[in-house]
């Protein structure tokens, strides 16, 4: 039985458990198979305040967790299978053979960049290929890029790119855009912008950096190459909220409906970082939602306590 369990080893559940535990609460806090969220996967973060010259996100999420150990986070390695939150305290299953009991849940279980799918673009993440222009951006200054995607994201991310790149490639798989009309607007005037309709990118090419992609034309059924020196790909974001399904509120996309704060439809139950954060998802605003969970369990069991 543990007075809060939290789910997800992120800048939010790190966080989260650093401000748990200094308040006394011993949290215990699962962190998955793939400890340290997306930031393991980056290399160089430049935009988390507090490192002037940058620290490598590995380098980022070690540090997090050895702070929130030491002052006493309790970690468990394994992934949650299921959950059980019509009651407290809430049961929760790892691994389909390990339980156990919580008072308070912070879900901080984070979103995932939905991808193209190919081979070349896992090895080459982080070397080229990204999901975030807003983080990895500023390394482009001066390059020919490429934005896969015809939706609000994928024009803001190109637009956001014009300010460092030479030029900026959207490649669509249709002849129209999704995106609203005032970002398609905004990117029909870019004069860096330019547009690839009716296609795939079928491979990005590269060795140790990208150098390129190979698109299919699915009108003409024609592949071309196109150089460039970075993909963005920008099709959508998934949160990871499957475990909770019919039991907390979600919206059309799965992202965790809040209130109050990052209190959840069930009580005791609060959510932290990308799960819930439809418009930043940055890795300093999933630390603020942790802290901001984290204060808000403290009072929520404050409140029990003195009601009981």
């Amino acid at each position: 039985m543990h007075h809060v369990v939290i789910i997800g080893s992120g800048p939010a559940g790190l966080t989260a458990a650093i401000y748990a535990a200094r308040a006394n609460l011993s949290p215990l806090l699962i962190e998955g198979w793939q400890s340290g969220g997306q930031l393991t996967t980056t290399t160089e973060v430049e935009n988390y305040p507090g490192f002037s010259k940058g620290i490598m996100g590995p380098e980022l999420m070690k540090e997090m967790r050895t702070q929130a150990e030491r002052f006493g986070t309790e970690f468990l390695t394994g992934d949650v299978t299921t959950v059980n939150l019509s009651r407290r305290p809430f049961r929760l299953t790892i691994d389909e053979e390990h339980t156990v009991e919580a008072s308070t849940l912070i879900v901080a279980t984070g979103a995932s960049a939905i991808h193209l799918g190919l081979s070349n673009e896992t090895r080459l993440t982080g070397h080229g290929v990204s999901t975030c222009a807003t983080c990895d951006g500023y390394f482009f200054r001066g390059k020919d890029l490429v934005v896969v995607g015809g939706g609000d994201s994928a024009l803001e991310e190109g637009n956001f790119l014009t300010k460092f790149a030479r030029t900026v490639t959207v490649v669509h798989r249709r002849d129209k855009l999704r995106a609203s009309k005032i970002m398609q607007d905004r990117a029909m005037k870019n004069e860096k912008i330019s547009f690839a309709w009716n296609s795939l990118v079928e491979d990005i090419l590269g060795q140790d950096l990208v150098t390129g992609v190979q698109l299919k034309n699915i009108v003409t059924g024609t592949s071309t190459e196109l150089p460039c020196d970075g993909v963005f790909v920008a099709i959508g974001y998934r949160p990871n909220t499957g475990l909770f399904k019919g039991q907390l509120g979600m919206d059309e996309q799965g992202f965790l409906l809040t209130s109050q704060g990052t209190a959840t439809s069930v009580p005791g139950v609060f959510a932290a970082g990308d799960v819930h954060d439809t418009e930043y998802r940055q890795a300093v605003t999933a630390a603020g939602s942790g802290c901001m969970a984290a204060i808000d369990v403290e009072r929520f069991l404050e409140s029990a306590n003195h009601h009981l």
